[in-house]
Formats: structure tokens, C-alpha cells, sequence
């Protein structure tokens, strides 16, 4: 495929921003095509159509959709690893045309209001919870919620601060975060005894 050019089935995105969102950890934040639709907790390919630099794992990455689908833009969140693509995607320019798939899969929320939903999540696990608990506030769904959240710290932890005022704005979300390095945080107040496993986090 010569670069820049974009399949009839595919959709063609600009990066629009890039920003830590954790310790080593960034949000990608692309414009959202016209007439690309998804579902809360569906994913999608992303390709690097002419990339700086490329490896043996190739130019393609299937990402979780971390925005939700009420939000103008599209946002994909991932460990910044040592791969040629997350490299590529750090340093190419703002406005750089990349090729994005169709979304799929079918981990979302279901129809069944009558019957709570329980999410268990660790570190960049959240991706796909973040959309659903998102679109859910948004909607006023009357499911209701319960996102437990495991991480090291605070500061490894992404969508902690988000995830925490929803749980005060919506009464149907009940946020559950345990930290099991609380004493490497260098949060004030947040620091525990090595090796515990507390709630997280009055105090941030």
C-alpha cells in the first residue's frame, strides 16, 4: 500500500494530541472520522502509514477505544514499550494521516439494566471501561456499576482522578480502587506500609 493512501474500507485520522496520562503511559487523541461509529468498549486497528521507523511487529496495533462514543474525538491509550510503532507514534507530527479500521468486538455493556455490571480492571485494562463507564454517565444509564481497579500507585494508574468524580456525579457508579505499592507513591498523603493492598484514594 503506497503511503498516504487510504483503503475504501478503512477511514483515514489525524493525531490531533498526545499527553501522559500515567507514568509511562500516553492518550493519543485522533479526530474522529465521519460515519465511524462504535460501541462502548469496542476496539480498533490503527496503522502507521509511513512510519519513521518499523520492526519485525509491523505497523498495525489493535487498541481499545478509550473515549466514549459522545465525545468528538477518538482516544487510544497505551504503555509506552520499547516497539518501533509506539516510538513512531511519540514522535511523528501533529496532523499525521494514519489508517483506522472499523470497530469490533463485542465486550460491551449489556442490555439488561435489571443486572449489575462488575468490572474488574488492572492498569492499562481500564481502556475499555473508561468508554463504557463514560457513555453511561453521559446517557444516564440506569445499570448499575461497580469498576474495581488494581494498580501499584496513584501515579501509575490512568483515568484514577476521572474515574473518582464520576463515582461522586453518578450514583449509579460505585469506583473501586486498591493500590499494592502505596508506599512508592509520591502523592501527599498516599503512602502505606510496603506490600500493603489499600482502598485508593481520599486524599487525591
Amino acid at each position: 500500500m503506497a503511503a498516504e493512501e487510504i483503503p475504501v474500507s478503512a477511514y483515514a485520522s489525524r493525531l490531533l494530541n498526545r499527553v501522559e496520562v500515567a507514568e509511562g503511559t500516553m492518550a493519543f487523541h485522533f479526530e474522529k472520522p465521519p460515519g465511524f461509529d462504535f460501541k462502548p468498549g469496542q476496539s480498533a486497528d490503527l496503522t502507521l502509514l509511513n512510519p519513521p521507523e518499523t520492526d519485525s511487529e509491523g505497523n498495525v496495533r489493535t487498541f481499545s477505544i478509550a473515549s466514549a462514543p459522545f465525545e468528538d474525538q477518538l482516544m487510544f491509550v497505551t504503555r509506552m514499550r520499547g516497539t518501533a510503532f509506539k516510538r513512531s507514534l511519540k514522535k511523528v507530527p501533529l496532523g499525521t494521516v494514519v489508517k483506522m479500521d472499523s470497530a469490533m468486538g463485542s465486550f460491551t455493556l449489556h442490555k439488561n439494566s435489571a443486572k449489575p455490571a462488575v468490572f474488574l480492571a488492572g492498569g492499562i485494562g481500564i481502556t475499555p471501561f473508561s468508554s463504557i463507564v463514560r457513555q453511561a454517565d453521559h446517557d444516564r444509564a440506569p445499570h448499575k456499576l461497580y469498576l474495581f481497579y488494581s494498580n501499584r500507585w496513584p501515579e501509575d494508574a490512568p483515568f484514577i482522578e476521572v474515574l473518582q468524580n464520576l463515582e461522586k456525579t453518578n450514583p449509579q457508579f460505585r469506583f473501586i480502587a486498591t493500590m499494592t505499592e502505596m508506599a512508592r507513591s509520591k502523592k501527599p498523603g498516599t503512602a502505606r506500609p510496603r506490600g500493603s493492598t489499600k482502598k485508593c484514594c481520599p486524599s487525591i
